[in-house]
């Protein structure tokens, strides 16, 4: 008997499955009414199987009846991305803008995807095209594909001006100016950076040269000659493959015998009248200031008045000593500038950053600055953090990374050594330190924290002590100087013998998210279960929505989380994150039977993956069915074959 019901069960799904097969190739024929008829049960079920226009359509109409869209964005990233990184986007507004942004990115440039393959009617189409511009908000310049920019000037103008209206970031990941035509190139930057609303700027090349044309005029209040020089023309002919193709009189003269909107590329000259390849006309200029004059003036009562656009957020993600001393030209009067992000792939050395440090410190001594932002990394060693600090003040936010340099002497970074070091106060409210190294001297950051009483964010990763230290230190300054804090991330640190500190912490603060991850929180408890228990205790805070021990080997003990919702002090818990942590299906039974008498109080999104539930799947799908009324639930499969994490997770 049960037999024929699991077969009828599974008819029932196969027939389902065909059924919203079909609504989804004839969406168009039903009409969206039709499909919003549905049952809601049924609307649910059918999302995952739309196709992202068909889930863009639908989807204003969803959420005015307090539906989502979530899960059919997530099934489309599980296709793009794997289903492992699909869950990391946990809300509907971040799943689908990176569906848009990879099928835009994909479609526009003509990149090939299985995902685009499989669904390249519904794709290939300027229709989907304008959808997914109104949809994202960063836009990636691939200079090399040059057939597609150059469409933006020419057929494609609407999808360019819709761009403009939406794109607030811009990627640039390839060189610029060394391209044999780099008109269309710069064209659409300039349209993006100095007529559109981007005042985001992501670099990911380091050239001087490249980095000089973009940041001049778009921020920089002193016109410095040397860096006007690195642009000019003289200099990119020397270097540039396309010398030859380069009319440099005819571009300065700016000569044109046709009046056009300067919103709208020139592409007429006398060449263009003999029915050449627009792409070819030598009509463009490197100089942005001469780019915007080489066009017809603007629309509009200021007509010729091609403004530059402010780059407010500016990041270099191959910063080398050539980058910084281009920004050492532009940073002293880059008033506009609010936040800086630097990261090399090799080890900063140490005079450059400590050149950098003097730039910063002219930039806060105008009294002119916005920069409240800084991230930087790598650097050579963390006194260098507190050289920051110092040049840049009014830091409500800093981000750095250390990596150990094993070359060059290590230098005073007090200049004067006999300086009474700094006290004051410090602004800032968030701290990000990640620490790649054998060894670090705590004192540098329970410094830095003393001076922080607004810090409401803190992350700290790799964080390493001499044998024998224990991080008790830091969790009592943070207990003492830090009572603000809301967001606190601990990553790759051992904390296994500061439990009475911990507990110290969270009883006397008001955190809202909490991150143990990799913490080793009971690997050396004589009784880990009862720990885990006063951890629990001590977790029931109204404020704490977010909560994350991945991998912390809690294995059996589990269990004792469901305890965070029992009593007459309730966790107010939404998030919690228990990933890698040797859960075996025998043990997420026991968890999800205790939830299920002590409910939480909102639908709680639990995150699992990286948990052997192969070792029995039938236990394990069962404790997820018991999961399920409660919780949302992010599960990814684990391979036990892989003996090695196995072997880690367990340790």
């Amino acid at each position: 008997m049960e037999g024929k019901i699991e077969l009828r069960k599974s008819a029932d799904i196969s027939l389902q499955k065909q059924c919203f097969q079909a609504v989804r190739t004839h969406f168009t024929a039903l009409g969206i009414e039709a499909v919003l008829d549905l049952p809601t049960p049924l609307l649910k079920d059918l999302l995952p199987h739309l196709t992202a226009c068909q889930l863009d359509e639908i989807q204003p109409a969803l959420n005015k009846r307090g539906l989502s869209t979530y899960s059919g964005w997530v099934e489309i990233l599980r296709d793009l991305v794997g289903l492992s990184r699909a869950l990391d986007f946990r809300t509907e507004a971040e799943a689908k803008h990176e569906v848009m942004l990879r099928l835009f990115t994909s479609v526009f440039y003509g990149l090939s995807s299985n995902y685009v393959l499989k669904n390249s009617t519904n794709l290939k189409s300027n229709s989907f095209l304008s959808s997914a511009a109104k949809s994202i908000h960063h836009f990636i310049l691939i200079p090399c594909m040059h057939q597609a920019l150059q469409a933006l000037t020419t057929n494609q103008q609407p999808l360019l001006v819709l761009l403009e209206k939406h794109i607030r970031s811009v990627h640039v990941s390839h060189l610029l100016l060394t391209l044999r035509k780099p008109q269309a190139v710069l064209y659409v930057l300039h349209r993006l950076l100095d007529h559109g609303i981007t005042t985001n700027l992501v670099v990911s090349i380091d050239s001087a040269l490249d980095l000089a044309w973009l940041l001049h005029g778009r921020g920089s209040q002193y016109v410095n000659t040397e860096l006007k020089n690195l642009f000019s023309f003289p200099h990119v002919l020397q270097s540039s493959p396309a010398n030859s193709s380069l009319d440099v009189e005819s571009t300065a003269s700016g000569k044109s015998d046709n009046v056009i909107p300067c919103k709208r590329v020139k592409l007429y000259s006398e060449s263009v009248e003999k029915e050449e390849d627009p792409s070819d006309v030598p009509n463009f200029t490197l100089d942005p200031q001469v780019l915007c004059h080489t066009f017809s003036p603007c629309d509009g009562p200021s007509a010729g008045a091609c403004t530059f656009g402010q780059i407010t957020h500016l990041e270099i993600r191959t910063c080398g000593p050539d980058s910084l001393k281009v920004l050492g030209f532009s940073l002293p009067t880059f008033f506009c500038l609010q936040s800086l992000s630097l990261h090399s792939k090799s080890i900063f050395r140490e005079l450059d950053v400590l050149e950098f440090a003097g730039v910063l410190q002219q930039l806060s001594d105008s009294g002119c600055s916005s920069l409240v932002h800084l991230g930087i990394g790598l650097l050579p060693h963390v006194g260098l953090m507190k050289t920051l600090l110092n040049a840049s003040p009014r830091l409500t936010s800093l981000c750095v990374e250390f990596q150990t340099a094993i070359w060059g002497p290590q230098f005073n970074l007090d200049r004067a050594g006999t300086a009474e070091p700094n006290t004051s106060d410090l602004p800032l409210e968030k701290l990000t330190v990640k620490i790649i190294q054998l060894q670090s001297d705590l004192h540098f950051l329970t410094s830095v924290l003393r001076r922080s009483p607004h810090l409401a964010s803190l992350h700290i990763t790799g964080m390493r002590l001499p044998t024998g230290c224990s991080q008790s230190q830091l969790l009592s300054t943070l207990s003492e100087s830090n009572h603000s804090l809301k967001v606190l991330t601990f990553e790759d640190i051992k904390l296994c013998d500061c439990l009475p500190d911990i507990l110290k912490l969270l009883r006397g603060c008001m955190l809202e998210e909490l991150s143990f991850n990799d913490c080793r929180l009971l690997e050396k408890c004589i009784n880990p279960e009862k720990s885990l228990v006063e951890l629990v205790a001590a977790l029931k805070m109204p404020s704490l929505h977010s909560l994350s021990l991945a991998q912390n080997r809690l294995a059996k003990n589990v269990c004792v989380l469901a305890e965070l919702f029992s009593g007459q002090s309730q966790s107010s818990l939404k998030q919690l994150d228990i990933r890698s942590n040797f859960i075996q299906p025998a043990d997420l039974l026991e968890f999800a039977k205790r939830l299920m008498i002590h409910p939480p109080p909102h639908r709680l999104t639990l995150d699992l993956r990286k948990n052997p539930g192969d070792r029995d799947p039938e236990t394990w799908n069962t404790a997820l069915k018991r999961l399920q009324p409660s919780s949302f639930l992010l599960v990814e499969g684990w391979k036990s074959t892989d003996t090695m994490v196995d072997h880690i997770s367990n340790m």
